[in-house]
């Protein structure tokens, strides 16, 4: 497998894909992507893009991402699978697939509706590249259950892609962040959420990747990229839940096993 699992598209006050710009540049030319690869993208988490709303925010979304893909990494055959009458066949025929972020539950859904999720899954594990950021990240995980989204619809299933043996919660944040200067958060933090996650699936693994981060596949190998650390959360009888920072460019290829 060759995936490329971000956490975030923009940072705070950059342009749209900025900060993964890079990591987009090495992954494609380390996975011979060019300007002649068919690239077919998934726009189903982009419920309300550019004011918006679904379906016409595929178009919108398409035209974002294209854009930035044309003008900053050189690929152009970039097309969006709403466009097809049999997107399965979509799927099949792309040379590498692009998961976009937004709402995961509808990702999930329309994946389900329209049989994505085995199409894609086979083509991951055939070597296939993938590209996901957020709730494209979300969906590479066994299940969507560590989302930070709304509930917006119901899936047919709560199951992904089960490309990586773990799950992710993109755009991790640190326990009591600021709302303002003069007031904190009194509810439930991130770290709160996972903890109940780990509660129930005491044998499963959470990675908490804080955004300006991205996770690289190689096959078994996998990689910590970007500039902050991450964090790994597990439930240990004994111990409760335990959590272990990794630092960036790390290799973090146990979390396969």
């Amino acid at each position: 497998m060759n995936l490329l699992l971000i956490s975030n598209s923009t940072n705070f006050g950059e342009p749209y894909l900025a900060w993964a710009t890079t990591q987009l540049e090495l992954f494609i030319r380390e996975q011979h992507v060019t300007a002649e690869s068919n690239i077919v993208f998934i726009p189903f988490a982009g419920v309300f893009i550019n004011k918006k709303p679904y379906p016409a925010s595929y178009d919108a979304y398409e035209e974002r991402v294209k854009n930035v893909f044309a003008s900053k990494l050189g690929l152009t055959r970039f097309t969006s699978v709403h466009h097809f009458e049999d997107k399965v066949k979509a799927v099949k025929e792309a040379d590498c697939i692009v998961v976009g972020g937004g709402n995961t539950f509808h990702l999930v859904a329309e994946m389900h509706r329209y049989g994505l999720m085995k199409a894609i899954r086979e083509k991951a594990l055939s070597g296939t590249p993938y590209i996901g950021w957020s709730a494209g990240s979300n969906v590479a995980c066994p299940t969507l259950c560590t989302t930070n989204d709304m509930p917006i619809v119901q899936p047919e299933s709560f199951e992904t892609l089960n490309l990586v043996p773990f799950q992710i919660n993109p755009h991790y944040l640190d326990p009591h962040p600021e709302i303002d200067k003069m007031i904190k958060h009194g509810g439930e933090t991130r770290q709160d959420r996972l903890n109940e996650y780990l509660a129930v699936n005491q044998k499963m693994t959470v990675v908490g990747l804080r955004e300006a981060c991205a996770l690289w596949v190689n096959g078994n190998q996998l990689y910590l990229r970007g500039g902050k650390p991450m964090i790994v959360f597990r439930y240990d009888a004994e111990k409760g839940i335990q959590a272990e920072e990794l630092e960036p460019n790390s290799d973090v290829s146990f979390l396969m096993r």
